[in-house]
Order: structure tokens, then sequence, then C-alpha cells
């Protein structure tokens, strides 16, 4: 009966000791994946060339931005300011034309189709 009560005692120990491991191993592992870029932003305007920009949703304790891109790194702005909205279209407008301006490639189809028909005649009088 004491040997019941010893190893029911023990086996609750371990079975307290999983739980409280498995909760601090799983808290740890959600603290590593998030990676805040934006915990800070700025109001102030950039005067240095923007060369990129990416846009990052609010998902605390990481804030709502925009990230512009210089020649001296990046910086996070206030994604509400008009400044900063129009220099996103601005930018997007520039990327929308270089993936528009590109010229098609040539297809080898179109040379030896003719358009219309066929190259041969079929005139059977």
């Amino acid at each position: 009966m004491e040997t019941q009560r010893i190893l029911m005692r023990s086996l609750a120990v371990v079975v307290f000791a999983s739980v409280i491991w498995t909760i601090t191993e799983s808290a740890g592992a959600n603290q590593k994946l998030i990676h805040c870029s934006c915990k800070v932003v700025s109001r102030v305007k950039l005067t240095d060339p923007i060369i990129g920009f990416r846009l990052l949703n609010e998902s605390l304790p990481c804030l709502k931005a925009v990230v512009f891109k210089t020649e001296r790194g990046e910086f996070c702005l206030d994604w509400r300011q008009r400044w900063v909205q129009e220099e996103v279209k601005k930018l997007l407008a520039q990327r929308n034309k270089r993936l528009t301006s590109t010229p098609p490639p040539a297809s080898s189809i179109s040379k030896l189709t003719p358009v219309g028909g066929s190259s041969q005649s079929t005139d059977r009088s």
C-alpha cells in the first residue's frame, strides 16, 4: 500500500513537471518566432532617395508601418501620413511601369504561321 502511494506521488510529480516543461518550451518558441521590424514608427519626412519599400501589418508588439529602404538603411514610418501614402503610390506606379514596359518575347510561331490561314493556295478549279 505504501509503495503504491509513493508510486502515485512520483507519477504526479512527473506529470506536473512535464506540463510545466511543455508550457515553458512553447512560450519560448513563440517568442523566438516574433521578429519585429517596427516597434516604433517615425513621423519625420525622409530626405534620402527611397529605393524600395514594404508594408507591415500590425501584429503586436509590431506596429503597422511602411518601411522605406534607402542607401543608409531601412526606416519605419507612420503609414497614416499623407506624404508616406503619396510616396508609396509613386513607387507602385514606377514598379508597374517597369513591369508593363517590357516588350513581350518574340514568338517563332507567329513568323511561320500567317494570320488568317494557310500560305498554300487552296484553289481547286
